[in-house]
């Protein structure tokens, strides 16, 4: 019988986590304030550990380092480097014997160094272990991690079942990883080989997740889905893609070079079974789309949503819906299952930009219906926002504030874009030379871009502006006079910031529209206390001419 580890690195690179910048959320430990680590299930490893038992003898473990920084009540080490060899020495002193192959899952480029470090910790404590890596970081990066680590034998392009699949059953997995299209080495990169996809087309062939890999409460521990003010965390809540891939173009998402283009999705009855067992066996209360496009195909929208309804779940959709497909019917019967908060991928308030630089099949009268439709069905709406991408101007980023202070959506979450490795936007940077420091493990809150219509300190600082300006100085819960909707906001965010004076003053407020004199009082002294000790809030409390 084959062992196989699958390993996640962190999501947040070691300075992020040990030294949390001031507008991002931390969390205090026994040994100091950390920045906070997402801990969702690791569906491509569910479902590559799921597929492999079916077809052959294996064992599967996980190491999960999202959930053991969480965990971790004192850490005192001075690199993750450390915190890699330790954690793995001492899985290796535990175990009965070393895994022969050691898979590392690393989607994003914030994963990057951490990806290459848990390589070169592995070969350390398991020399003689096969130690692959799949997911978007190695299907477009392959060229940098052989240039800079030795640890690898292998990189999967894009989905990787089949492809592991066959390393297993291969006599020679050294001699097959060279041999096989779909697996990248050293030495078929030096000699200018081209590597092929080999996607499963029926979604129905991949079994029922594999939840029996990790401990499900090691995933309540800080789920994406917490940062939301109107979702029910305490519902039990599964992640869970109904399709692969997804057609659109848009020039900042990379999401194509793992999953292609094509939808491909599981079978409505299969789905039925899944979701049925879900609730039995887990006892499931919401389910977590993750699809690239849940509204490719709208009837078939509906119908899972009729299925959710059957069952008495709900849904959430962190990774938004298409809102040129969100009309009234939809909306409709996503609210009649519970559905009471939509992410809302609008990414700009600018027609030009959306259009000309984004590719972005939206415009914003669509936009005004569906955040109309929303607020009167009494579904919160929650705005991703993405501004600095190459092509962008000054005016753009101001008649997009100007239509976002509008709009009527509920709260806003404004990010600069970032160079994702294999999307267009990355190819346009490069070409141009508009990057300005390292792209390979940025995020969504540094900006490195610059052009010649901005800097990237210009945009760090205007991404902070836009937070302030739409959620608490024009927030148009508090404008429209919906103050209790208004306070889910504010108190949001003084739990991801409990020094966030701006929203400790507008809860004041709105607890004083409220008639609850006391506890206004209390925010407002608050807020006056930080401000008077805090150079920070006093410049922004300063810009936006807020009396504390």
């Amino acid at each position: 019988m084959e062992n196989i580890l699958f390993i996640i690195p962190p999501n947040i690179k070691y300075e992020s986590f040990v030294n949390p910048p001031e507008n991002v959320k931390a969390v205090s430990r026994r040994s100091g304030t950390f920045g906070a680590v997402i801990t969702d299930m690791p569906l491509g490893v569910m479902s590559l550990s799921a597929y492999l038992k079916k077809h052959a003898a294996v064992k599967t473990e996980l190491i999960d380092f999202n959930v053991e920084l969480n965990k971790t009540d004192f850490f005192e080490f001075n690199s993750f480097a450390e915190f890699f060899d330790a954690h793995l020495s001492q899985w290796r002193r535990s175990s009965v014997r070393p895994p022969g192959i050691i898979g590392i899952s690393a989607l994003f480029t914030p994963s990057y160094q951490n990806m290459v470090q848990i390589a070169r910790s592995c070969r350390k404590v398991f020399p003689d272990s096969l130690i692959v890596a799949g997911g978007g970081v190695p299907t477009n990066m392959y060229k940098e991690i052989f240039a800079t680590c030795e640890s690898f034998d292998a990189l999967c392009l894009g989905e990787g079942e089949k492809p592991l699949l066959r390393l297993i059953e291969a006599t020679d997995g050294r001699g097959f990883l060279e041999e096989d299209s779909s697996w990248i080495t050293r030495q078929k990169v030096q000699n200018g080989d081209s590597f092929q996809y080999d996607f499963i087309e029926n979604l129905d062939e991949i079994p029922f997740l594999d939840y029996e890999i990790f401990d499900l409460d090691n995933y309540t521990l800080n789920p994406t889905i917490s940062a939301y003010p109107t979702v029910d965390s305490r519902r039990r809540g599964f992640p869970l893609m109904t399709s692969r891939g997804c057609t659109h173009h848009c020039c900042f998402c990379a999401a194509h070079t793992v999953r292609g283009r094509k939808m491909r999705y599981y079978g409505i009855e299969r789905l039925r079974l899944d979701l049925e067992r879900l609730r039995k066996e887990y006892g499931a209360e919401t389910i977590i789309f993750q699809d690239d496009h849940f509204m490719a195909d709208k009837q078939r929208a509906h119908e899972v949503i009729g299925i959710l309804r059957e069952l008495g779940m709900t849904g959430f959709f962190p990774n938004s819906l298409a809102l040129y497909a969100l009309d009234r019917k939809i909306l409709e019967a996503l609210k009649s299952v519970g559905v009471n908060q939509l992410v809302l991928a609008i990414e700009s308030g600018s027609n030009r930009v959306l259009k000309e630089i984004m590719h972005k099949p939206l415009n914003l009268s669509i936009v005004e219906r569906v955040v109309k439709d929303c607020r009167e069905l009494g579904i919160y709406t929650d705005v991703n926002i993405l501004i600095g991408l190459p092509g962008e101007t000054g005016g753009d980023i101001e008649d997009a504030r100007i239509f976002l202070r509008s709009v009527g959506a509920n709260w806003f979450r404004i990010n600069v874009a970032t160079p994702l490795v294999g999307s267009e936007m990355l190819d346009i940077c490069l070409k141009k030379d508009y990057i300005k420091g390292n792209y390979i493990d940025c995020d969504y809150k540094k900006a490195i871009v610059e052009t010649e219509d901005f800097t990237s300190e210009y945009i760090q600082e205007m991404a902070y502006v836009l937070n302030l300006d739409l959620n608490f100085v024009n927030n148009s819960d508090f404008r429209l006079g919906d103050y209790r909707m208004a306070l889910k906001g504010f108190a949001n965010a003084i739990r991801a910031k409990s020094d966030h004076a701006i929203a400790h003053y507008y809860m004041a407020r709105s607890h004083d529209e409220l008639g609850d004199r006391k506890r206004a009082q209390t925010y407002m002294d608050e807020a006056k206390r930080i401000v008077a000790e805090s150079p920070f809030w006093r410049k922004y409390v300063d810009m936006f001419n807020i009396p504390l």
